[in-house]
């Protein structure tokens, strides 16, 4: 490879830069397409490709492009990190574990490792240590806005709403566009029967990204709370458009079939959200409660105890005010 080809590589890959930290993503991709193309072992550019390709959503093509540049060189610890983000997102988990235990040595000083590696342990399902993980992140960095969302959607899994608010409400004041610390806000206030607060963050969350499937339902279960029927109504068939299997939107038109007196159709609908054996608050004490109002207490009851043992709080009232 001739030195003028490295240098034309060179002048496309700071030209990504530029557009990179301008989070102008697709004109950057494009010029690190450029670089490479020059010089085809120019890892640089094939990192700052993926981490672009994350920021617009394609985390399938980054794994891939990541993946290419770790056979050119393979010790670049930063390239396993990025691909390990890449492979928590396409599913590829058992990669992801591989490049961390690999890097970790590298990376025992930085937030950004910790933080992925805390996202690694939410989804194996081990908790304590994604909780170690993030604190870990954000005594290293106090001001790593991700890992804080992070540690205050742990917080909000494991019931512990105060702290989850505080995490919340300091991302949002680190940066105010933080579109998930606002929807779990929203989350929060809706919680305490907080509407108006309520409609006010999942509206600010859905200016920065209108088409959200789960800030879209949310708003739709406040509207439905204060009988905004037909609105609400939209929302939750836009929630299920993009992402289908959404027990949690399945069980709001399930509350917009049963407040528009098609209680048939909101069986249907709860049912549906049970089939998918997601974790919905909620939903067996609506759905039991469904069938109650059709005079079918056999079938309510069953219900209500299937949510009784998953904690479903009204559920729970339901089954020991009317089942034996």
């Amino acid at each position: 490879m001739g030195c003028g080809n490295k240098e034309e590589a060179s002048n496309f890959f700071l030209k990504g830069n530029v557009q990179l930290n301008q989070k102008n993503y697709e004109s950057a991709i494009h010029y690190y397409n450029e670089a490479i193309e020059k010089y085809p072992e120019f890892s640089d550019a094939y990192l700052n490709k993926g981490i672009a390709l994350l920021q617009i959503g394609k985390p399938e093509d980054a794994f891939k492009v990541l993946s290419e540049a770790i056979n050119i060189d393979n010790e670049f610890p930063e390239l396993y990190l990025t691909r390990a983000e890449a492979a928590l997102q396409t599913g590829e988990i058992e990669t992801a574990e591989n490049d961390l235990k690999y890097i970790a040595r590298t990376y025992k000083d930085s937030a950004h490792f910790y933080m992925v590696r805390g996202n690694l342990m939410v989804i194996r399902k081990n908790l304590a240590n994604a909780l170690a993980d993030f604190d870990r992140a954000l005594t290293l960095n106090p001001l790593h806005v991700e890992a804080m969302v992070n540690r205050g959607a742990l917080f909000f899994e494991q019931r512990e709403y105060e702290q989850a608010r505080e995490d919340f409400e300091k991302a949002i004041s680190l940066n105010p566009k933080q579109q998930q610390a606002l929807n779990n806000l929203g989350l929060l206030a809706s919680r305490k029967k907080e509407w108006k607060q309520a409609l006010s963050y999942f509206d600010k969350a859905l200016v920065l990204n209108p088409v959200d499937p789960y800030a879209q339902n949310n708003k739709a279960f406040v509207l439905l709370q204060i009988n905004q029927l037909p609105e609400a109504e939209k929302l939750i068939n836009q929630s299920l458009a993009t992402l289908p299997e959404n027990g949690y939107a399945l069980r709001n038109l399930a509350i917009f079939y049963t407040k528009s007196e098609q209680p048939e159709k909101a069986i249907e609908k709860y049912e549906e959200a049970i089939e998918l054996a997601q974790p919905v608050e909620l939903l067996y004490g609506y759905a039991g409660k469904a069938y109650f109002d059709q005079k079918d207490l056999e079938k309510a009851c069953a219900i209500w105890r299937r949510g009784s043992v998953l904690k479903d709080s009204a559920a729970l009232v339901y089954q020991a005010k009317y089942c034996l």
